[in-house]
């Protein structure tokens, strides 16, 4: 294999979509820490350390549990074709690389920030790696919320970098990322249930079937409505612009699961694991953008 083939497994490897969505969300929280906290000073150093960081943390954890999963991948049409169970790249070189950004992501924060971000981006690889990938995701449906806790912790990571501490519009930031997850998780995992009951994951649908499970996500996309508009309940810097693009999105996102649960649409759960990922980005920038403009 070229050296350019070696260089795209191990990208591949980390999960660039994930991460890359992961880091985004915790760069608007630094964003938003700077125009909330008085006095927080946000240098282009602290920017770029904070960044690295998210990274960092976000792509290392992918890889370590990429690494404990390569089993199962290999047993999935999705993933078998994935560079560690297909063997191009080899098990102890994986862990190695995965080890050394996990790490590195605690280190950097803890060194060259502060030691809440750093604590923050821990927590959030414990949550990941140790209670979603190696002890409830072969276990437990239940392995998606215990586990959705990892995804919340870049925004507190970002936020804590710039401000030094915590405020109620972090919170709701991370719990908004966090109360994302199902959603997004539980529509791919009927989208692709032959995939997880190959492999025996105790998913949602696996264990409860198609119906119970539409009918949970439809329950997760209307909490995720609600809680997208309920911002001014944690910040008075909200626009009208920002209440109208939750309203909408979440209106959308909440039709397709309606119809989800209504159908059980393998199409349908499809377009809604879709949908996901860019209503999370245009919520996250439209609050970014309003509390700039407004604070």
């Amino acid at each position: 294999m070229t050296a350019r083939g070696v260089l795209a497994d191990y990208w591949r490897l980390t999960k660039p979509r994930i991460w890359g969505l992961l880091v985004f969300t915790g760069v608007v929280a630094m964003l938003v820490a700077f125009k909330e906290t008085p006095g927080a000073s946000l240098t282009p150093s602290l920017f770029a350390t904070g960044a690295i960081a998210l990274v960092l943390g976000s792509a290392g954890a992918e890889v370590l549990t990429n690494y404990h999963d390569r089993d199962i991948d290999g047993m999935m049409k999705r993933t078998m074709k994935r560079a560690l169970p297909a063997g191009r790249i080899r098990p102890s070189s994986a862990l190695a690389f995965g080890l050394v950004m996990a790490v590195l992501s605690v280190l950097v924060p803890l060194f060259l920030i502060n030691s809440i971000s750093a604590g923050f981006m821990l927590l959030g690889l414990v949550d990941n790696i140790v209670i979603y990938s190696l002890l409830t995701k072969r276990k437990s449906w239940l392995n998606i919320i215990l586990g959705g806790i990892s995804g919340g912790m870049p925004v507190l990571v970002g936020y804590s970098a710039v401000a030094g501490a915590v405020s109620p519009i972090a919170v709701y930031m991370s719990a908004l990322v966090i109360v994302w997850i199902p959603t997004h998780i539980w529509s791919l995992a009927i989208f692709n249930r032959k995939d997880y009951e190959a492999a025996k994951v105790p998913m949602l649908p696996i264990v409860f079937g198609d119906r119970v499970a539409s009918i949970c996500v439809a329950g997760t996309s209307a909490l995720l409505a609600v809680f997208s508009v309920a911002i001014f309940l944690f910040t008075p810097n909200v626009s009208i612009f920002y209440t109208l693009t939750a309203v909408v999105l979440g209106g959308v996102v909440l039709a397709y699961s309606t119809k989800l649960a209504m159908t059980q649409s393998n199409r349908t759960a499809w377009t809604l694991f879709k949908l996901t990922s860019p209503y999370l980005t245009v919520i996250f920038l439209v609050l970014g953008l309003t509390v700039w403009v407004t604070a």
